[in-house]
């Protein structure tokens, strides 16, 4: 984004935090923020150790605190946290409430794809039926450092799953219940695992997902490379009493619909290996420095990224950030829409939450199923006073207008956080004044799966925020912005961003590729983390993520970003969602390529086109205005929800080799697209 372009009556308007958190926060002043701010980058130790007392070690911590390098020059690249002390995450997720009086306390209120559909576990409850499957896998022959693949819907049984594996030592690698048997059996085979835990089947709305015969399907694809010794399959749409009728209400369990083919060499049900193993089980205390889990993120290029988390700074992290970010208080009932297949879902729904004796909402479904009023009826219900949730998520919604939302109360809520691309200002306010009444603080925050939790965002009880920015760093944070030659930039401007010093949850490598981990953070500006975003930082000190750096745009010397461009876009009322893209152009160097969607009912137009034109041009300035304005039905995401511009490009320059898309949620949103391009010059 070229210096100053941000500088809008947006970025003047300021809001204060919500009264009802400011009161009770846990940080409710800026000045409060500054001080424990400047002590956690200037004496880290001192900061991180007051946090690290809240929780149980076998051996305690001696020696450095923090021992890094983050210059490639200087040799390999490393980062240690208390290295010498040892503890196991799952006794602090679990033992250590329980011992504390608050075994009766709900950890998850479990709410399934169909309405009806719920149950809830407790804080003790959850601790046994962990117990229990950790001494499974033991019986199996799984031990410290072997690697565990679940590919699971989300029930109870995956958290279960994740902290049994955590108790006893092994290593999970979560997929998304929503790749395809090849994305899956690539990453079964990276990480060589021997286990592969599955569900029978999974309703998203009214589709039926046939996940065991994908697990299936997967584990044929490895047996050439890779033998899965054990599959081990949840019940979770199938029992012995279904009924043939469930055309009524699709999504509700139980069906008989589901496909589950079955190996006896391989397969277990979950149930079966259940029954009879004790509830008890001693944790395996490990080192600080010793891995916790793998969780797979795709780059540009190349196959999937192996992100390596140890146990004790990704512990101290997950729990600061949820703590702080959301000021988490005993009592509030948390919610947080993401699934556990990506790393929202491992630090904000799973270990963040628990680790704080956290009650959350566990969610199965959709938004949109059976209405667009899911999430609002799941907030009145189980009185959910910290949501959060996608960008995207909020955009769609917005597309059915306020009536939806206004069906329900929500008076409970008092944070809104988002999560996963930078949040426009249309849809930061519509977030503010519908969703949360006017009354609530949001929180836009950034990070990363490398980054272990949140890096820049809000804190709810005391930063004034501004519509679509991420504002502050987090404790613990140093963040710069560089220009292209990696000078630093001073003051208000706009660059890359970059990160000076390590923090405790951020990863230690790529899974068996340390090298494609230096090169790919570290290589670029030797000395500095580079997540690989570019931001704005205002007169204000306040950042501006303004996208990944591949995604800026240089239009005749003035560099854009897709962010500001889109925003500018979905000020229109026929647009519910935009994306833009650079394509090539003989003279500007790139011209502006818009893919929009529009509001339900409203027609795809030459007179639409040439206004949204001229609003671009209107509200950035002549050289931006864009050359192409093409109709998309739908875009080209992540199952997260990210769009893939990437994808995107290549149908702007007509290029039909896009690549890996293995993490795109709908493949078929790509042949539409090629389809409906507009004529090029």
């Amino acid at each position: 984004m070229a210096s100053g372009d941000m500088t809008s009556s947006k970025e003047n308007a300021i809001f204060p935090p919500g009264e009802a958190v400011h009161k009770a926060a846990y940080v409710s002043s800026m000045e409060q923020y500054h001080k424990m701010y400047k002590e956690s980058v200037t004496d880290p130790e001192a900061f991180w150790m007051k946090i690290a007392k809240d929780f149980y070690f076998k051996e305690q911590h001696s020696g450095k605190f923090f021992d890094y390098n983050f210059n490639i020059n200087k040799g390999p690249i490393y980062v240690k946290c208390m290295e010498n002390a040892s503890t196991n995450i799952c006794y602090n997720c679990l033992d250590r409430h329980v011992k504390n009086g608050q075994g009766d306390v709900t950890a998850f209120y479990w709410e399934g794809n169909d309405p009806m559909d719920c149950t809830n576990i407790t804080y003790k409850k959850l601790l046994d039926e962990v117990c229990k499957f950790s001494n499974v896998l033991k019986s199996l022959g799984v031990k410290k450092g072997d690697r565990v693949a679940i590919y699971m819907p989300m029930i109870i049984e995956l958290v279960i799953a994740m902290l049994a594996c955590a108790r006893i030592g092994a290593i999970h690698s979560i997929v998304f219940a929503g790749f395809s048997a090849e994305s899956l059996s690539s990453r079964i085979l990276d990480a060589e695992c021997d286990i592969l835990l599955t569900a029978d089947g999974v309703y998203r709305g009214s589709k039926l997902i046939h996940l065991k015969q994908i697990a299936d399907e997967a584990i044929n694809l490895c047996k050439d490379k890779h033998k899965v010794s054990t599959c081990i399959t949840v019940r979770h749409l199938t029992d012995n009493s279904f009924s043939d009728d469930v055309s009524d209400r699709p999504g509700k369990r139980p069906c008989s619909k589901v496909q589950v083919p079955w190996n006896s060499g391989v397969d277990k049900w979950w149930h079966i290996l259940m029954e009879g193993a004790s509830t008890e089980c001693e944790p395996e205390w490990l080192k600080s420095e010793e891995p916790l889990f793998i969780l797979y993120t795709s780059g540009s290029t190349g196959k999937p990224k192996g992100i390596l988390h140890h146990v004790t700074g990704y512990m101290l992290y997950a729990a600061t950030t949820h703590k702080y970010t959301f000021d988490y208080h005993a009592g509030d009932i948390y919610f947080c829409t993401a699934d556990i297949g990506w790393i929202t879902g491992h630090t904000y729904i799973t270990y963040g939450p628990l680790l704080n004796g956290a009650t959350s909402v566990l969610f199965e479904g959709i938004p949109l199923f059976p209405d667009p009023s899911r999430y609002w009826s799941i907030v009145d219900k189980y009185q959910v006073s910290k949501f959060y949730t996608a960008p995207t998520a909020v955009r769609s919604l917005m597309k059915f207008g306020d009536d939806p939302v206004k069906k329900y109360k929500r008076s409970s809520l008092q944070v809104l956080g988002t999560v996963g691309e930078p949040i426009n200002p249309e849809a930061w306010m519509w977030y503010h004044k519908v969703i949360g009444n006017s009354n609530c603080t949001i929180v836009d925050t950034f990070w990363q799966t490398e980054t272990g939790g949140h890096v820049l965002t809000p804190l709810p009880g005391c930063t004034p925020t501004k519509p679509g920015s991420a504002t502050f760093p987090f404790f613990g944070i140093v963040p710069a912005v560089l220009s292209e030659n990696g000078e630093e930039v001073e003051g208000p401007g706009d660059g890359y961003l970059v990160f000076k010093q390590p923090w405790p949850g951020m990863m230690r490598t790529i899974y068996g590729d340390q090298k494609r981990f230096e090169g790919t953070y570290f290589k670029r500006f030797p000395g500095y983390y580079v997540p690989g975003d570019g931001c704005y930082r205002d007169d204000d000190g306040y950042y501006w993520i303004t996208g990944r750096i591949d995604d800026m745009i240089n239009v005749s010397g003035h560099l854009l970003s897709t962010a500001e461009v889109e925003s500018v876009l979905i000020e229109h009322p026929s647009v519910a969602e935009a994306a833009v893209v650079g394509k090539p152009h003989s003279i500007k160097g790139e011209a502006l390529y818009c893919f929009v969607t529009l509001v339900d009912g409203i027609e795809f137009t030459p007179e639409l086109v040439k206004e949204l034109k001229e609003r671009v041009r209107h509200s950035i300035g002549p050289f931006c205005t864009p050359d192409y304005v093409q109709y998309a039905p739908g875009l080209p995401k992540t199952r997260s929800g990210k769009i893939m511009r990437r994808v995107l490009r290549n149908v702007a320059r007509g290029n039909h080799d896009i690549g890996d898309v293995s993490t795109m949620a709908d493949q078929s949103v790509v042949d539409v697209l090629f389809t409906n391009r507009p004529e090029q010059d």
